[in-house]
């Protein structure tokens, strides 16, 4: 397991939302429900997306865009366009313009039939969990993909699956979304001016990448620097540095921080386990150094944690 892979298994199109829409001009669709990751993708035509507070973004066919929550944006086909805002959240229908849905499994190519509108492709992702979050964290509020790339194939089969309505659309859709999301976000890493996070170069050292994969495949190992070293093959003196320095933190500094990322999710994923449980889970023999190791990562300890996460929401206005 590769440290990518670990952080988006959380981000999942499993249960997200879907739209593709084809519009006639004027537009201006405004999506509101704050979604932790949004990817934004243009089949056919263009147009512009404005982030809340943030210059507008244009979006031309096959390029792709991903909003980074919870600020809310907006898709318009002009910048200042006199069309009435469309807010757009869990559910959103217009009889006009399109008669734009934004929900799952939809798709409309109404206006389309003369070949001059504009088809988006929108896949909004309910992103969970702190391994998921130190993805996001490695983002920008707004990054975008030119056409051209890896992702193009996938365009090519979303436009193939939006135009049809058969059995299991839904699980096709999801699976076409992880898989454009997982392109555009390797692209974006691997730009030439790109400043990817450190973690990401790191795995393609012939060293530092083989102990990073241990760490995520094996997290729970008793590991030592001595071990880690052993297992990549160089001395420990030369893993320590090395990892230092394309990682930016020591290894096994870096394992404890992983450790209770992992924790942190177990904690509010398995309500009825004990924190002996979850500490024998991610490589503590007993629960107070693990309880120490998450207060000083965290800080808090792992019960705090848990009753925090799990807590009720309380609704501002609500009738409970």
């Amino acid at each position: 397991m590769d440290a990518f892979s670990d952080l988006i298994r959380g981000v999942r199109a499993h249960g997200s939302l879907f739209g593709s829409s084809t519009l006639a001009p004027p537009w201006n669709l405004h999506f509101v429900d704050g979604a932790p990751l949004t990817l934004c993708t243009v089949l056919t035509g263009e147009g512009w997306i404005v982030p809340e507070g943030r210059p507008p973004e244009p979006l031309r066919a096959r390029e792709t865009i991903v909003v980074r929550g919870p600020a809310t944006f907006a898709f318009v086909d002009e910048v200042g366009t006199g069309a009435e805002p469309v807010s757009c959240g869990e559910h959103c229908a217009t009889p006009d313009q399109g008669g734009t849905r934004y929900r799952l499994g939809w798709n409309d190519t109404g206006c389309a039939a003369g070949g001059d509108g504009t088809t988006l492709i929108v896949g909004a992702y309910p992103v969970r969990g702190e391994i998921s979050r130190r993805l996001l964290d490695a983002l920008p509020v707004v990054l975008r993909v030119d056409a051209g790339g890896t992702g193009d194939p996938v365009l090519d089969h979303l436009a193939a699956e939006v135009a049809v309505d058969a059995p299991g659309q839904q699980v096709v859709l999801d699976r076409l979304l992880d898989w454009m999301l997982v392109c555009t976000l390797r692209e974006w890493f691997d730009r030439p001016d790109g400043r990817p996070p450190a973690w990401w170069a790191a795995q393609r050292d012939p060293v530092v990448g083989d102990a990073l994969r241990l760490l995520h495949a094996e997290p729970a190992a008793p590991w030592t620097v001595a071990a880690l070293a052993g297992r990549t093959g160089v001395s420990r003196a030369t893993l320590a540095k090395r990892f230092t320095d394309l990682v930016g933190e020591p290894p096994l500094t870096y394992l404890t921080r992983w450790r209770m990322t992992l924790a942190a999710d177990l904690l509010v994923e398995r309500e009825a386990a004990t924190i002996a449980d979850i500490a024998r889970t991610v490589g503590y023999a007993n629960p107070f150094g693990f309880s120490a190791a998450f207060k000083r990562v965290r800080g808090t300890n792992p019960s705090e944690f848990r009753r925090a996460a799990t807590a009720p929401v309380t609704r501002v206005g609500s009738d409970a």
